[in-house]
């Protein structure tokens, strides 16, 4: 997994009125949340998290806030719904010795048996949820479909992975191969 250091400032007023004052100075609201009983406000700026966000790898992230250090990953993240900027971030301590909920980005390889047929390829999903420790998350999940024919499909049951347990439902669809016209047509012989 790659990493990501983000420095940040502790804040002692959470209230709206110093919220919505942080989010107009180009700040963002975060919370750290843990292995210390509460929870740590603190905020970082926009600039400060674009490469975080705006990714579609997952990180682990070394957090310095007024200079302790820590080691978190980012578990929500909160978007204005008309502007799309960043109202707010959650952030999760993590230890080397207990297991974490994260989702995983999946990655297809091969080529379908169905689609030599004539089918289309569809992934239904781009992320797994996984539940294992830190140090066993792979920054992708591959998925081999050369034996996906047609009209078939892979689940997340029929997946394995050393070392993960998967959290997503079993009957969540990963990836299938959808029937066209074409492949129907040559399935008729015509």
């Amino acid at each position: 997994m790659k990493s990501f250091d983000l420095t940040g400032t502790s804040r002692t007023e959470v209230g709206k009125k110093s919220t919505s004052e942080l989010r107009k100075n180009n700040g963002i609201p975060c919370v750290l949340y843990g292995i210390e009983k509460e929870a740590k406000a603190f905020s970082v700026t926009n600039e400060a998290v674009r490469k975080l966000v705006y990714t579609p790898d997952i990180h682990i992230v070394n957090l310095t806030i007024d200079g302790k250090e820590c080691t978190a990953i980012l578990k929500d993240i909160q978007f204005h719904p008309v502007k799309d900027t960043i109202l707010h971030m959650d952030f999760l301590q993590v230890v080397a010795d207990k297991p974490i909920v994260m989702e995983v980005p999946t990655t297809l390889t091969g080529l379908a048996a169905g689609v030599k047929l004539g089918g289309k390829l569809q992934q239904a999903i781009r992320k797994i949820k996984v539940k294992a420790l830190y140090a066993n998350i792979p920054e992708r999940l591959t998925v081999d479909v050369t034996e996906l024919g047609l009209g078939k499909s892979i689940k997340v049951g029929d997946l394995a992975f050393e070392n993960l347990e998967l959290v997503t439902p079993a009957q969540t669809v990963v990836c299938s191969v959808a029937a066209t016209r074409a492949s129907r047509e040559a399935a008729q012989g015509k």
